[in-house]
């Protein structure tokens, strides 16, 4: 037993001493290793520094390199630079030079004008007394100054001048007479050709007819009560007077002459007429037309395809219904201008339905309640503007007029469409107001002249006699003064056909028997 544990130690003690030798001999293969792979990494790692520092060689060279290139491209840049400096500077010399020069000739030139000029004068002064002397002797021998003669002849010329002037028209009025008649049928036939619509006259006034007077009576009430409930509430003057048979109904808003006598056809109809009744029956009535007044705006648009538009302005649009400018009803004269305005932009390539909606309500600013100090251009702008419609048909509204800055195509679109449904004939005629201004107009003209002592306008405008003095005006220059009117009255005022103008001088002898 002792044996196999002593073999056994010894195979162990073998077996150590031989791992031992193994591992030192391996720690010598291990050194060796060692030094060679860092001998072997010296060499390598001089052998990279080296090449980098080649390299470091190499680029330094290179921005060298580009840097001399710089340095000399801009030198020569430089000296070009610094060329072109001198030779500005010669050029500046030499025009510098030429400037100097050609002052010393200016110099010497403005001398010889200022002597020239000095002798001018003095010739001048040496003419104007041979003048002066020669004119005292022509005032010698005449009798009179050099101003009087030439008055007197400026004078002899005009009345020359007039004379023959007046008798060249008289010719030529006479040559046109001979084709006056074929002429004015040409003009009436193509004005009836032309006229294609009828147009409904309305006025301030609205008459109501009654069967007898005895309505009158209850109209009126006791001591006028029923009367002034009714101007009261409607805002309207109801004149009763002795026409037969009728009621008039004044008022500029003709929406209330409207309310007015739609609430006097059903109190007549009833046949309570009392103050009370009158206020219920207005109350009723104002409802009845706004309900209407909204109708017909609603159904407007509806015809001419607009649609999204405020209420408000569908209900100012309806209100054109019951309004008329020079004749011509408003909302008919709207609808034709939103046609045409349509026509035209589809022609120019333009949106229809935006020119067709400024036409329709260019007019709006006539019917509306608010601001009447404003054009009814601008407050139709305003108005557009308050409910959100478009820019350009905002300003379409506005310039129709010319009275604010066109910004857009619509504009002059809705202007032309405004001109040509107001200008086409028979679509309007003249207020009395203007009648009468352009009646008076011409009187007035006539009476600026010296001699005229009294002057009328008769059958409608188409005449003015004028009636002169025949101690200050004479025959011929009677005949000369209907020329002078008629050309004035031509140049300066506007009116429809033609007038005539006919100058009336007589003498007149007066005694009396006693």
């Amino acid at each position: 037993m002792n044996t196999i544990v002593a073999i056994i130690i010894g195979f162990v003690a073998g077996a150590i001493l031989t791992l031992a030798a193994y591992i030192l001999a391996r720690r010598a293969i291990l050194r060796g290793k060692r030094d060679e792979i860092l001998e072997k990494a010296e060499v390598e790692a001089e052998k990279i520094r080296n090449e980098k520092i080649l390299q470091a060689k190499e680029k330094f060279l290179g921005l060298k390199a580009e840097h001399e290139q710089y340095i000399q491209e801009k030198n020569a840049q430089l000296r070009e630079a610094e060329s072109r400096i001198k030779q500005k500077e010669n050029t500046l010399n030499q025009k510098s030079g030429d400037l100097d020069r050609k002052n010393k000739e200016l110099e010497g030139i403005k001398a010889s004008l200022k002597g020239q000029q000095d002798s001018l004068k003095r010739k001048e002064e040496e003419f104007d007394q041979r003048i002066a002397q020669a004119n005292r002797q022509i005032e010698s021998i005449a009798g009179m100054t050099a101003q009087e003669a030439k008055n007197q002849l400026l004078e002899n010329m005009k009345a020359e001048a007039r004379t023959e002037a007046q008798a060249y028209i008289n010719d030529t009025i006479d040559e046109a007479r001979l084709n006056a008649a074929k002429e004015a049928k040409r003009i009436v036939i193509n004005t009836i050709q032309r006229t294609a619509t009828e147009t409904a006259i309305e006025n301030a006034v609205t008459t109501f007819p009654i069967d007898n007077d005895e309505i009158k009576g209850r109209i009126i009430g006791r001591e006028g009560r029923n009367i002034r409930a009714l101007e009261a509430a409607t805002g309207v003057e109801i004149v009763v007077d002795d026409t037969p048979d009728a009621i008039l109904l004044s008022a500029f808003d003709p929406v209330r002459r409207e309310v007015a006598r739609l609430a006097l056809h059903q109190l007549v109809i009833d046949g309570r007429i009392h103050p009370a009744r009158i206020e219920e029956v207005v109350g009723k009535v104002q409802k009845q037309l706004e309900d209407e007044i909204l109708e017909t705006g609603k159904r407007t648009c509806i015809d001419l395809g607009i649609h999204g538009m405020s209420m408000e302005l569908v209900r100012l649009i309806g209100r054109m219904k019951y309004r008329s400018s020079y004749g011509q009803n408003l909302l008919q004269h709207s609808r034709e201008v939103a046609n045409i305005c349509s026509i035209m932009a589809s022609e120019l390539g333009l949106n229809p339905k935006i020119a067709k909606r400024a036409g329709l309500l260019h007019d709006i600013g006539k019917v509306s309640e608010e601001d009447p100090d404003l054009p009814h251009a601008l407050l139709g702008m305003k108005l557009a503007e308050q409910y959100k419609e478009k820019p350009e048909i905002c300003n379409a509204i506005g310039a129709h007029h010319e009275e604010t800055e066109m910004t857009s195509l619509y504009a002059p679109i809705v202007l032309v469409g405004d001109a040509i449904s107001g200008a086409r004939p028979g679509a309007r005629r003249e207020v009395i107001e203007s009648y009468i201004k352009r009646l008076k107009g011409m009187e007035d003209l006539a009476a600026a002249y010296p001699g005229v002592t009294k002057s009328y306008a008769i059958q409608a405008g188409r005449e003015l006699r004028v009636i002169v003095g025949a101690e200050q005006v004479s025959d011929n220059e009677a005949e000369v003064l209907s020329g002078e009117i008629a050309k004035k009255i031509q140049d300066e005022m506007t009116y429809p056909g033609q007038v005539k103008i006919t100058v009336i001088r007589e003498t007149r002898s007066v005694a009396y028997a006693k």
